[in-house]
């Protein structure tokens, strides 16, 4: 039952260089990966890491929260460019170190870094159940993360009784270069894609910004309800309802989860 998905045609909202891991998986269930780059980071600029640095002087938290890898690899690229990288790995090590998932986990240990926990849910409310655990009411988090971001998790650690600092890195826009959608477009027309996996909120939205600039968004949903669709975690299945997109959420919020999720719907069919 567990190659039913052989011979599908996936796709998944990020990069080539982003979905090395699902591609790998899917290959090896001989089913064929489909990279979409939905969305690309615009930095805030070179003074990002200055005020990183800033924050944590000024409000001297006690933890600092990573949700993603893109945060850290960002942060530590223009560390570098600065030849601010010894500077910034002190700043972190100062404070408690977290990583919502291993992908920030690995991230961060790439830089030196020692991550004190990971959630056993990597999400927000992983983060969140974390920070019950550590009886941690009253102290004070600082979270690097995109401007693009929710409040949920700010407004959850502020209701648990932390102080919160969240410092915006980079935003987020719907990705520019469009050319390589031709191939997954002429086949999504064709009943040819059998199943996408969204990664975040974000591309969702950069998903459909690009797929309506040629197609109504009516013959876009009727397309889609052809599709097996799995979202990554809830905020990205919230997303995809605000478009009238029913989705599986995957049990386990990674990349290989997803996956998972995407083989046990074909699986069941």
């Amino acid at each position: 039952m567990e190659k039913m998905i052989s011979g599908k045609t996936i796709a998944i909202t990020r990069s080539e260089q982003d979905s090395e891991e699902f591609s790998e998986l899917a290959v090896r269930e001989h089913a064929i990966p489909i990279s979409l780059p939905t969305i690309e980071l615009v930095s805030k600029g070179d003074e990002i890491v200055n005020q990183f640095i800033a924050d944590v002087t000024q409000f001297e938290p006690d933890y600092s929260v990573f949700m993603s890898s893109k945060a850290v690899k960002l942060l530590f690229d223009v560390a570098r460019k600065n030849s601010k990288q010894h500077e910034l790995q002190l700043t972190i090590a100062n404070t408690i170190v977290i990583a919502v998932g291993p992908k920030t986990k690995l991230a961060l240990e790439t830089e030196g870094i020692r991550v004190a926990y990971v959630p056993e849910r990597y999400s927000s409310v992983g983060v969140g159940e974390l920070f019950t655990r550590l009886n941690a009411v009253g102290k004070k988090v600082i979270v690097p993360r995109s401007g693009a971001s929710t409040e949920f998790l700010a407004n959850l650690l502020h209701k648990i009784g932390l102080e919160v600092k969240e410092n915006y890195l980079y935003d987020v826009k719907s990705f520019s270069d469009t050319a390589q959608w031709g191939a997954f477009k002429e086949k999504l027309t064709n009943n040819k894609v059998d199943g996408i996996v969204f990664t975040s909120a974000s591309s969702v939205r950069g998903f459909f910004e690009i797929m309506l600039q040629d197609r109504s968004e009516s013959d876009l949903l009727k397309q889609l309800q052809k599709v097996k669709i799995v979202s990554i975690g809830p905020f990205t299945a919230e997303e995809l309802k605000k478009f009238n997109v029913n989705t599986t959420v995957a049990d386990v919020h990674t990349v290989s989860g997803a996956f998972d999720a995407m083989k046990n719907i074909f699986s069941l069919a």
